[in-house]
């Protein structure tokens, strides 16, 4: 759709339905880390994204509009909204077990204390920028109202933020109703695009740009196979802690840092999701969501005063209802080390993805966040002997 001189671009779940601005989104063929020869352990779902675990849906809306200097209003837009769906939009009714955990505690996630309360979320988690939060959260109400009209649900819906506003018109309110709604329908399971997408259009991490990452990982519980799917919105850290699979990457490329045509902003925030079909107790997926830091650390995050680091935990295995009563089955505790293996290692592959993905941005004023680049990123693992074959 054109807009003037601009092009509005939205992206649902993994469909590019008009490409960008020049300059604002700089396409080439998708890579994810793995593809590069970046070693992880554990072993990933068929996806290697939250997908894997079965009924979740991802969709996402993309805004990219204008380019140059700064018009409070009217642009450039670099934005968008990531939805996460436990159960589908065919389930979007049904509460799934979940706890959340704030690491550090400069961000918000609506619906987060109904959450610790009820041991539940009631509904899909949404993610976007800091200044469109309202509205995404008035939209999931009335979607949810619009979708099942006698629900006692979707009045506390989950939405949380990341800053986005070197690359984006922040103060320009341009999320819509319409966009979260978008999000919300073009759902769907299956791969999930990464980087400049979504929630993350705008995000950067350790100073180079970022965005949206997932992974998974499969892990045997006694005869049991259940999976464990992450999808992160990565806008956090400084260059020099970057570590990508044990290498201090970023003492070793200390070159294309961004160029913010005034002063940058603090350290921003990290957004982590966490699923999984294993039937765990709230406080269980308290431990699972916990494990997130974990595998931030592992890429080099320390969590700043300024970082937002909120997480997110559901399981999509519903306790049975019969009369008044639930009916639960859970892993016993001692048997959930595994989940929390994969909890750590699917965060750490998520955020590589989301640095991996990402490409060059331009935004507001002319900002440039810079990709990462993919050819030294090699040469890098490759002189510390940890390169292996793709």
């Amino acid at each position: 759709m054109k807009l003037g001189s601009q092009t509005r671009t939205l992206l649902f779940a993994f469909s590019l339905v008009q490409i960008s601005v020049a300059d604002a989104y700089v396409a080439s063929p998708a890579k994810r880390a793995r593809d590069l020869g970046v070693p992880f352990d554990g072993t990933p779902g068929e996806f290697n994204a939250i997908t894997d675990v079965p009924g979740v849906e991802v969709g996402q809306t993309t805004l990219i509009e204008g380019e140059g200097k700064l018009v409070v209003g009217k642009g450039p837009v670099r934005t968008g909204v990531t939805a996460i769906l436990p159960l589908g939009k065919s389930g979007a009714n049904t509460p799934v077990p979940a706890a959340m955990f704030s690491f550090n505690g400069n961000g918000e996630m609506t619906g987060s204390e109904w959450v610790e309360e009820s041991g539940f979320l009631e509904g899909p988690v949404l993610l976007t920028n800091t200044h469109s939060v309202g509205v995404v959260r008035d939209a999931v109400i009335a979607w949810g109202q619009k979708r099942y009209p006698d629900t006692d649900y979707y009045s506390l819906p989950v939405v949380a933020e990341t800053w986005d506003g070197e690359l984006n018109d922040i103060n320009g309110f341009h999320v819509t109703k319409e966009d979260v709604f978008a999000a919300l329908e073009n759902s769907a399971s299956g791969p999930v695009m990464e980087g400049n997408v979504g929630g993350g259009t705008g995000n950067r991490a350790f100073d180079f740009k970022a965005g949206i990452g997932t992974a998974s990982r499969l892990v045997s519980i006694n005869n049991d196979r259940f999976c464990v799917g992450v999808l992160v919105q990565a806008n956090f850290a400084s260059r020099q802690n970057l570590t990508i699979a044990g290498v201090p990457v970023g003492k070793e490329i200390t070159d294309l840092m961004p160029e913010i045509h005034r002063e940058p902003e603090r350290e921003g925030s990290i957004l982590v999701v966490l699923a999984t079909n294993a039937p765990l107790f709230p406080s269980q997926l308290k431990r699972l969501a916990k494990r997130a830091a974990l595998g931030i650390g592992r890429t080099g995050g320390v969590s700043t005063d300024s970082s937002g680091d909120l997480f997110i935990a559901f399981s999509t295995a519903v306790p049975t209802q019969e009369g008044g009563r639930q009916h639960w089955s859970t892993v016993k505790n001692p048997d959930v080390s595994p989940l929390l293996a994969a909890a750590v290692q699917a965060t750490e592959e998520a955020i590589i993805n989301s640095l991996v993905a990402a490409k060059t941005m331009h935004g507001i004023n002319d900002n440039v966040m810079y990709s990462l680049p993919l050819d030294r990123l090699r040469e890098v693992l490759k002189k510390y002997n940890r390169l292996v074959a793709p």
